[in-house]
């Protein structure tokens, strides 16, 4: 018998530990449709009596389903019965309790275990009542694989498959970019990829900027190259000292034996080492691997500001703002924020905080299990860590600081823009559309979202123009197909507006042809409270930085080229049409690699390399007769048939 599906696994791991599956362990209670106070207690309190006095996780849910909170709980008994209580609970939770009518149950063998489960659970849910990390982007590593002669050093992101040593995480792509150069520049390891390193006949220009010792081409033996890779490993280790030592020792020998220009080389490397140990932001003596958090609040927002350290360096540092914080304790901020934060990050062996969890062992508990490693949690008070800490403290309040005063210039200009478009305030959700092929090929349409906190893009959307009514190379008809695809969506999920997933203004890249378009796409689907407005290039095609704007009525207008609406509205127009670009790029790219007689059923990798060494190309396996078909090498007549008829019949 197959094992139970594993519902609350990690999308990567399926093969998770049982003790996060809910076949056996969950249970769903549903209440009455009617959103009020009264019945939200009743319902809480209907599962409270069937709870058992076991650690566990909960999950809260309204009249239609949706998850509203996940908390966990040391006795699911002794934490639910408090929701009952309605009168001693704050607003933010009372109004959660008002619209709960329904609870899902899962049990697991330890609080530890009910850490891990509720971190997992409010990263895929994201419920509204949670404080939420916003920033899901994974984090870089510098990757030295290890399933070649002569090893590549990469920057890498995402899941690790590959063999080889992961090096991280890295703040930012640009730390490890500038941390690659310099490894490049000091042990001079290959970069390219195997296809490239195979084809090479003679160094490429990596190698005359002495950024490379060019394995490729046999400059350098395994042996030597082997060298190389230990001293980088060294490096990346915690080992810089003695790597210093011995490029110094050698640069010495070097210029004892005359031999000049390898003493440069070694000279420059030295530099390249010395750059990078100087360039940290912060200094990192005295630790081996740690992370720094360090929170800050100020007018109901919350910045978290992380540094990385890994083998006595400072790898990056990054600030957070997690979402939903407002009447939140902040040691309830940090301590789900990194409960988050670690659910795709491995944590290190030592977390420095600036303030104390109210409960530092069972976060240590949990850790140390996710990583595999004994993890400790420490509030420094004194010494060098300390100073590490009050330098991560300042930039957590600049951080935020710099937040709210980009955020008081985003009101404004929302309200700017409002008042621009008569829309009844400023607009929370922005949606800005775009089309990209060439000679209608490989048409892509493409949805960029904006709101008040800037790109949202975990929202943004790719469309793929398949509708055979849509002429290729038909700019209206395109856009008016993303339209209706894009709205009938969202009449079919979110009927009645309430997700927050409906725009207060669509922004069209183009003139009154693609906005007569988009209007009748929506009026066909009955919509006609959706504010539109087409952005296109001005009379000298948006050189003097001025844009026409074509509003739904047929009225047309331009901006000072200087305003800070029309920069916004400029930026707006140029990621849609980013995003568009590369989305038709990486389709057109997939497509080269892809062969007509793909799409032949019945056809297999062996008979398509039959019929292509025999005719050639695909255009003229398409082009040819029947009895030709019939005629090439391991194809049968009813296989000559298929081809036929699929390239003519049609």
């Amino acid at each position: 018998m197959p094992p139970p599906e594993n519902k609350a696994g990690r999308p990567d791991q399926p093969n998770a530990p049982s003790r996060f599956n809910e076949e056996k362990s969950a249970y769903t209670v549903r209440g009455s449709d009617q959103p009020d106070l009264e019945a939200g207690v009743a319902a809480i309190r209907n599962v409270w009596k069937t709870l058992p006095q076991r650690p566990g996780v909960y999950r809260m849910h309204d009249s239609g389903g949706e998850v509203l909170y996940v908390g966990k709980a040391r006795s699911l008994k002794s934490r639910v019965v408090n929701y009952t209580q309605w009168a001693q609970l704050p607003a933010r939770l009372q109004r959660m309790v008002s619209q709960t009518r329904g609870m899902t149950i899962v049990t697991t063998e330890s609080e530890a275990e009910a850490l891990l489960l509720e971190a997992q659970l409010i990263k895929r849910y994201r419920p509204p009542y949670n404080v939420l990390l916003r920033d899901d982007k994974s984090f870089p590593y510098i990757l030295l694989r290890q399933d070649h002669a002569f090893p590549r050093i990469q920057k890498h992101r995402g899941a690790r498959r590959a063999k080889g040593q992961y090096y991280g995480p890295f703040a930012s792509a640009g730390s490890v970019g500038r941390t690659l150069n310099a490894l490049q520049k000091m042990f001079l390891l290959r970069s390219c990829t195997d296809s490239f390193f195979n084809n090479r006949s003679r160094p490429c220009l990596l190698y005359q900027i002495n950024r490379c010792s060019a394995p490729c081409v046999g400059r350098i033996d395994e042996a030597d190259y082997a060298e190389l890779v230990g001293d980088a490993q060294d490096f990346l280790g915690g080992k810089s000292t003695g790597v210093q030592e011995k490029l110094g020792k050698q640069m010495e020998q070097a210029a004892e034996n005359l031999d000049f220009e390898m003493a440069a080389l070694y000279r420059d490397r030295l530099k390249a080492l010395t750059f990078i140990q100087g360039s940290q932001a912060i200094s990192a003596q005295g630790l081996s691997d740690a992370d720094i958090f360090a929170l800050a609040s100020k007018g109901g927002q919350v910045c978290i500001q992380a540094f990385f350290i890994r083998a006595g360096q400072n790898w990056g540092h990054r600030s957070f703002f997690p979402a939903h914080v407002k009447d939140v304790p902040d040691e309830e901020v940090l301590a789900s924020f990194l409960a988050q934060f670690y659910e795709e990050v491995p944590p290190s062996k030592l977390l420095l905080l600036d303030r104390e969890l109210a409960e530092p062992e069972l976060f240590c508990e949990a850790l140390s299990e996710r990583a595999g490693i004994r993890v400790s949690i420490t509030v420094p008070q004194r010494g060098d860590r300390r100073k590490m800490m009050d330098q991560a403290c300042r930039n957590a309040v600049e951080a935020l600081d710099r937040k709210l005063a980009e955020g008081a210039s985003q009101t404004k200009l929302l309200a700017e823009v409002a008042e621009l478009f008569d829309l009844d305030g400023p607009p929370d959700r922005i949606e800005v559309y775009d089309n990209s092929h060439i000679q209608g090929t490989n048409a892509i349409g493409a949805m960029v979202v904006a709101g008040p906190e800037g790109f949202r893009k975990n929202a943004y959307r790719k469309f793929n123009i398949k509708r055979p009514e849509t002429a290729p190379g038909d700019d209206f008809a395109m856009m008016r197909e993303v339209l209706e695809r894009r709205f009938a969506r969202a009449q079919k999920e979110d009927p009645d507006r309430e997700k927050g997933d409906w725009p207060d203004l669509v922004l069209i890249d183009g003139g009154r042809g693609q906005v007569s378009a988009s209007m009748a796409a929506l009026e066909e689907l009955g919509i006609e409270d959706v504010a539109l407005v087409g952005v296109a290039k001005g009379p000298h095609h948006g050189r003097d930085g001025r844009e026409v704007f074509h509003m739904p009525d047929g009225r047309d207008f331009t901006l000072p080229p200087n305003g800070a609406a029309m920069f916004y509205l400029q930026r707006l127009r140029d990621e849609a049409h980013r995003f568009a670009i590369g989305a038709h790029r990486q389709k057109r790219a997939k497509s080269m690699g892809t062969s007509p007689l793909d799409e032949v059923p019945g056809i297999g990798p062996a008979r398509k390399r039959a019929l292509l060494m025999h005719f050639g190309t695909a255009k003229a396996v398409k082009s040819a007769s029947l009895d030709n078909l019939k005629r090439a090498p391991g194809v049968n007549d009813s296989v000559a048939q298929t081809v036929y008829d699929f390239f003519h019949v049609r």
